[in-house]
Parts: C-alpha cells; structure tokens; sequence
C-alpha cells in the first residue's frame, strides 16, 4: 500500500479536474440534487458556483454573494434541483440557484450553524432549537428544543427520522410525531458531530474529547471508539454500512460495522500517511471507496475491497489541510475545498472507483 503512494502516479486532478485558489478558508460544500454543479461557501458569506461542464475551466466559474457572514453549512435543496441551502453566521438559511437568484428563507438572531435534508423535509439549527421544515423552506412543521446548542443533525435513510448532537449525547425524533415525543440517548460529554449508519443500526457521535461515541438504536446501547491521537473532525459511513470511515490519524481509519463490531473489534487502517494527519473523509455514493483529505492538502481515493489507492492530489508541502470533500449524488465527479481557499473539481468514471 504504501509502495503505491511513494511511487506517485500522476494525481487524478492534474488529467481530470482543475484547481481555482481563494481567499480564505472553504467553510461548506455541496453537490446541487441534479448533480450539474458543486456550490462552495466561504468564510465572508460568498458562494462559488463550479458547474461540472467547466470543470476545466474554472474561471468561468461564478460568485454569488449569498450572506453577510460565514457560511456554515450547505445541502442541495429538495426543491429547486439547480440549487443549494445554506447557513450563515449572519443568521440567515437561504436558497440560491445556480443562476444566482436567492430567496431569503430565514432570519433569526442565532447563527444558522446545522443543515439536513430529504427529499419533503429540511432542518436546521440555531443554539438550542431544531427547525423541521418541508421542502419548500416556506412552511415550518415544528420547532424541537434541545437542553444545550445543536451540533449536528442527520436524518435516517428513509427520513423518517431525524437525530441532534449536542451535550451530554444525541436525540431522536420521528419526523411525523409530536415534538415532544423525543428519544434521548445519553453519553457525558461534548459532541461535536453526528453520522447514521445508511440502514439504520446506529448514530456516532464526534468527541471534544479524541473519541467516538455511538449508540445501537435496536436497544441503546453504548459504543466508544478511542485511540486517536488527534480529535476527529469527520466521519462517514461506506455506502453499503460495513465500515466507518474518520479522521483523526496519520492514516485513515475504519470502524467494522459487521461481525459484532465496532466494540471489541481493533480499527482498519489505510493509506497512512507517517505524520500527516487525515482531516477530511466522504464516502463515495455507488462505490464502496472512501475519498480521504489530509492536512498537508493531499486526497486519496481508497477502494475498501482491493485498498488500491488512486491518487486525486498530492499536498504541495505546505500546511494547506483538506477541509471538505463531497461528490455528486451518483459519484460521478468530485470537489474538495481546503483552508487556504483553495478549490478544486474533477471528473471521475466508472473504471476510476471500481
């Protein structure tokens, strides 16, 4: 495995992709739903528009100046195909097409710092409350309280449910039930960040402290995943459950969700990298492969059945750190984002990520 990174094949970016820098850091990334364009937001509120048919061409691609504030979070929007939702510090959760045009679908005193969607519903969060909405943004269905601020929302696959992270553990909700029919899973402690499992089994919660805490949903029970030298900042689940991929190491690190695991079952570790930490995972959408970003600006594609290794981007030796990588709903093509503001796009297919 490492043979195949020191030898340094040519990066995927340089032959599929391109690469236009920024100011500041990338804050939030999103595929719209029709998977023709990434949206990207930034630390001074613009959003940056990188339509797939110029992907190698990226100065074409367009900013729209969406909020006042950093933006905090982004998601397609269920509604309007050719668009995004996005968050802000300035208080704000807007719509914004790709042509530009922005519809203002709330205004509050609070940071709008968490962003989930299906296909009928959104949420959203700002300090202790959970707005549930239906897809038109317009209509609010309730608001859900939480004892301290949300830190992240994820809805199961079916979206029928919807789970917060926030102190001292995570809560559950039944899209359709009363709001204060609420399930609360309890773990002491700051999290930080929240993933489910795609059928269901589990949520997983990121630490303030250097762990992982998760919950079995069949009956409740308690699943600390510990070691990291670093504290996690992002995880995702493999497309089809098997494993849960984090950053956190100088490697990227795989949780079994099979076979009784995680507990009682040591992590898998791939494509390590001696001293540069991993900052930024996405599971790929159709293919059971993992897209890993590290802190020195390096992305590697991981196949989790042969663990080849493609090479997306090699780091340029400085101390530019992948903060968010997405795909488009297919997987068809990706986008990364990095702390200096650097952002980059390319084309991926089907014999790449088999």
């Amino acid at each position: 495995m490492m043979a195949d990174i020191q030898q340094r094949p040519q990066p995927l970016i340089t032959t599929h992709g391109a690469e236009r820098a920024f100011e500041g850091p990338i804050t939030a990334l999103a595929a719209t739903a029709d998977g023709l364009a990434f949206a990207v937001g930034t630390l001074d509120g613009d959003l940056i528009f990188a339509p797939l048919a110029a992907s190698r061409a990226p100065e074409s691609w367009h900013v729209v100046r969406a909020h006042d504030a950093a933006i905090t979070c982004l998601a397609p929007d269920p509604l309007q195909r050719d668009a995004v939702l996005s968050g802000s510090e300035d208080c704000c959760l807007t719509r914004t097409r790709t042509s530009g045009d922005i519809t203002a679908l709330y205004k509050g005193r609070r940071w709008v710092e968490n962003l989930a969607v299906t296909p009928t519903h959104i949420a959203f969060s700002y300090g202790k409350s959970m707005e549930l909405r239906d897809a038109s943004g317009e209509r609010t269905l309730k608001v859900l309280d939480h004892p301290s601020s949300v830190t992240g929302i994820v809805f199961d696959a079916k979206g029928k449910r919807v789970f917060t992270a926030h102190y001292n553990g995570a809560s559950a909700w039944f899209v359709n039930s009363d709001a204060d029919n609420v399930r609360s899973l309890f773990w002491k402690g700051s999290h930080t960040g929240i993933a489910i499992h795609p059928k269901g089994d589990a949520i997983v919660t990121t630490m303030q402290e250097n762990d992982l805490h998760g919950w079995r949903l069949s009956d409740g029970h308690n699943m600390r995943m510990s070691g990291y030298p670093k504290k996690v900042t992002s995880l995702d689940f493999s497309r089809n459950g098997r494993w849960l991929a984090t950053s956190g190491a100088d490697a990227l690190v795989l949780w079994p969700f099979f076979g009784g695991g995680p507990m009682g079952k040591a992590p898998r570790e791939l494509a390590r990298l001696n001293g540069i930490f991993c900052t930024s995972v996405k599971s790929h959408p159709c293919h059971d492969a993992i897209a890993a970003g590290f802190e020195d600006g390096t992305i590697l594609l991981i196949d989790l059945s042969s663990e080849q290794i493609l090479p997306i981007r090699y780091g340029n030796g400085q101390n530019d750190a992948i903060t968010q990588i997405t795909f488009t709903p297919k997987g068809g093509a990706m986008a990364f984002g990095t702390e200096g503001g650097l952002v980059g796009v390319l084309i991926l297919n089907h014999q790449i990520v088999t």
